[in-house]
């Protein structure tokens, strides 16, 4: 029997590594194939059947990516670009599922991941500067380094309804959509939820339902999407221009192709300026942010969206309580999620679905039957929950993770999450995160964000090989520095004017903390680039003698 730390394995070996990745979506594996050509000593865990990550489990009707599906893949092989082509200008989930386990076939990449295992809890040994990895099976692995590629968008958030548990109909959480179909024809369904989520299954629900309640509390924001099919043609040129497409991309603050400009919004008359809009959003997608500049800072430029917006709803929902319902008014355009749709509000013109606002009539509790607000029952035979995540921390925080001196990141994190650039945690030695939170992640193509990443991470294991380093740690003062700029980036921007799953609102009890860096992903590549360049400023070094070594990194919370 094998004693680590207080866990007791029995009749089992501990497996041994240079890197443990937990996670297997588009971050860990990515990470899994830089690691091993450089070679490492490295394998991936996942608690799903297969790769895929979120898209594994969203599997729910009309899950589709709200990026292009040519900036939504990875840039890092030629080989795997020219031998994919994409179907859509957004690809659905079944796709963006089909896509990564094709590059993981290619890549060879299962041999090295153990799928259907949990990560249960991680204790860092002093002695050995190395975790101890323990699985929900009771399996160890001891390794030098853990990357943390378990995604923003990962844990439910579970309901919190009286009753909820004493409905007797079928229930499906959008985020673990069973594998095989479900059928809604003739039932009654009730959907609670009006997010990305709820605003993409919607309308395919409603084509099965014979009744569809939407239950909703706060209206969000939504685009036409616009999709189409990709005509092979196009596919070809595509691949063609690559290289010249993902320079662009790479260029961009949000890390895809999409129009920007410093133009303001009240630099043209009213009729220039309504054209513009109209413009946009008949083309669809996020293009109508790329026509003026300060859509997103400025109260008075904002406002000509949101009325676009509302006046659009208005355009396409025939009843007019229902489309008053449907306009958000609390929060400015974008400081939520924006969202995009293929027929959202087209679908409350269909007979079978009714809007219920349940801010209005707020839900009293469920019982066997269905739902009961305040003034009224609704009987059901099925409810989809697309209720959103605890976002960006809920995956590490669901892992007992206890640090240098046996130090608790639920206790650290207490007060919000606090790391240095969102990739490493100070008290948490050879501890690193794919997106996590400080980084630009949500904000960004997040595909994007994952390969400057992962490709940063891998340089700096790189570096400890080479120059004898057994551990890395975040300093305090460049976390702390990094905590206020991360802060002071994002205070006087409208993200800040809503209570959204960014602040951790969604969320009963969580900190309210800004989670993602607003400042752009070119922004923050070239402070990482920096950062690097200066010897890694900022992280704290131990060789195998035991000497520390590292360079002090003051961040002013007034650089870009």
């Amino acid at each position: 029997m094998l004693e680590v730390t207080g866990t007791s394995v029995s009749n089992k070996s501990a497996e041994t590594l240079n890197v443990l990745i937990v996670g297997a979506g588009f971050g860990g594996m990515y990470m899994l194939q830089k690691l091993r050509e450089m070679g490492f000593r490295v394998k991936a865990v996942d608690r799903a059947k297969g790769v895929g990550g979120t898209w594994y489990w969203n599997r729910y009707p009309g899950a589709r990516c709200d990026v292009v599906s040519l900036d939504y893949s990875y840039s890092f092989s030629d080989k795997i670009q020219q031998a994919w082509t994409w179907k859509e200008k957004y690809a659905a989930q079944p796709e963006i599922l089909a896509y990564a386990e094709f590059v993981a076939r290619e890549l060879d990449l299962p041999k090295d991941i153990r799928f259907e295992t949990d990560i249960v809890s991680m204790n860092f040994d002093d002695d050995t500067s190395c975790w101890h990895v323990t699985t929900g099976a009771g399996d160890l692995f001891i390794a030098q380094h853990v990357v943390m590629a378990t995604g923003c968008l990962s844990t439910p958030k579970a309901p919190d309804i009286p009753g909820i548990n004493d409905f007797r109909g079928e229930v499906y959480f959008t985020s673990r959509w069973p594998e095989k179909p479900v059928s809604f024809g003739g039932k009654n369904v009730g959907l609670i939820g009006t997010g990305s989520t709820g605003i993409q299954a919607l309308p395919e629900l409603a084509k099965q339902a014979g009744r569809m309640f939407v239950l909703q509390r706060t209206p969000s924001y939504t685009l036409p999407a616009r999709n189409e099919p990709l005509d092979p043609g196009y596919m070809t040129q595509a691949k063609q221009n690559y290289a010249q497409r993902r320079a662009e991309a790479k260029n961009h603050q949000a890390g895809h192709l999409r129009a920007t400009t410093d133009r303001k919004t009240f630099s043209m008359d009213e009729q220039e300026r309504r054209q513009r809009f109209e413009d946009a959003w008949g083309r669809g997608g996020l293009d109508i942010l790329g026509e003026f500049g300060d859509l997103l800072i400025d109260d008075k430029a904002n406002e000509e969206i949101v009325r676009l917006v509302h006046e659009k709803i208005d355009t396409l929902v025939r009843n007019p309580e229902t489309a008053a319902k449907l306009k958000p008014r609390s929060f400015p355009f974008a400081g939520r999620r924006i969202c995009l749709d293929t027929d959202f509000y087209e679908t409350f013109n269909r007979h079978n679905v009714e809007l219920v606002d349940v801010t209005a009539d707020p839900i009293s509790h469920f019982d066997e039957k269905g739902v009961v607000t305040k003034s009224r029952r609704y009987d059901l035979d099925a409810l989809v929950l697309a209720v959103g995540f605890d976002a960006m921390t809920g995956a590490l925080l669901a892992i007992d993770i206890k640090g240098q001196g046996g130090r608790d990141l639920r206790e650290k994190w207490a007060s919000g999450p606090a790391t240095y650039l969102g990739i490493a945690i100070e008290g948490f030695p050879n501890l690193y995160m794919i997106t996590g939170p400080g980084s630009p992640s949500v904000l960004t193509n997040m595909v994007a964000s994952i390969e400057q990443h992962v490709e940063w991470i891998a340089d700096l294991l790189a570096h400890m090989r080479d120059t004898g380093q057994v551990r890395v740690e975040a300093e305090e003062a460049a976390e702390t520095g990094w905590v206020k700029h991360n802060y002071e980036i994002a205070k006087d921007s409208l993200l800040m004017k809503a209570n959204s799953w960014f602040l951790g609102a969604n969320v009963p009890g969580k900190p309210r903390v800004f989670m993602p860096y607003a400042g752009g992903l070119v922004t923050y590549r070239k402070i990482c680039e920096g950062i690097a360049a200066e010897g890694y400023s900022g992280f704290r070094f131990t060789d195998a003698n035991h000497h520390e070594g590292g360079i002090k990194r003051e961040f002013p919370v007034s650089e870009p």
